[in-house]
């Protein structure tokens, strides 16, 4: 690919991110807390006002250029991020953040009964159109993400040592330990009492979830 044609598709794209004195990038596996530091700590050697900082998200005080368009995209390469500029890639990623917000750091766990309901709130499209985009992308349900994303979290307390099996269940919207203890051994082939002896079976980063 040449500068030339790079350049003219960067442009077409930066148009579509601005808004007034403003650029809002999307930013995949950025799904914790200090990734965030990390994504604002390089957007600063790169001389660039962050207005806002978020999981998945940052919005920079400037409309950008291809030439920082092109030096963000390296810095994030450097750090195992990804800039997506693809709008379907945008909102799958978003779909990811919003799950990942909810599970790992929410005080009340995404339920079966609202995670639709929300995840459209949140995005401003029907939900039928985000699971049909979720699913022919990354071969599975948003609802099957969501229980990976809960098994993990299952798993991170079970590690801590401090929760009882009832106040992890309470904690995630589980309605029983049983609930808990069926969904948790058909993903990973064995229960939560097993896995709290076999802790050698290592969880993984939520970006590979």
């Amino acid at each position: 690919m040449s500068t030339l044609v790079l350049e003219v598709q960067l442009d077409s794209t930066i148009n579509y991110l601005c808004t007034m004195n403003s650029t809002t990038l999307h930013i995949k596996n950025m799904v914790c807390k200090r990734c965030i530091k990390v994504v604002g700590d390089e957007f600063e050697k790169l001389n660039l006002t962050i207005q806002e900082l978020e999981l998945g998200k940052v919005t920079v005080a400037t409309q950008l250029s291809p030439k920082q368009i092109e030096a963000i995209r390296t810095v994030l390469k450097d750090n195992d991020f990804e800039l997506i500029l693809d709008k379907k890639s945008q909102l799958i990623d978003q779909i990811k953040t919003i799950i990942i917000e909810k599970v790992h750091y929410s005080q009340n766990a995404l339920t079966s009964i609202n995670s639709s309901a929300y995840i459209a709130q949140e995005l401003g499209y029907d939900y039928s159109y985000l699971s049909n985009l979720f699913s022919s992308t990354e071969g599975i349900t948003i609802e099957k993400y969501i229980i990976n994303q809960k098994i993990e979290k299952v798993k991170e307390l079970i590690a801590y040592n401090e929760f009882s099996l009832n106040e992890i269940a309470f904690k995630l919207g589980y309605s029983s330990v049983q609930h808990l203890s069926g969904q948790f051994k058909k993903v990973t082939g064995m229960t939560p009492t097993n896995y709290k002896k076999h802790q050698e079976n290592k969880r993984k980063p939520l970006d590979e979830v």
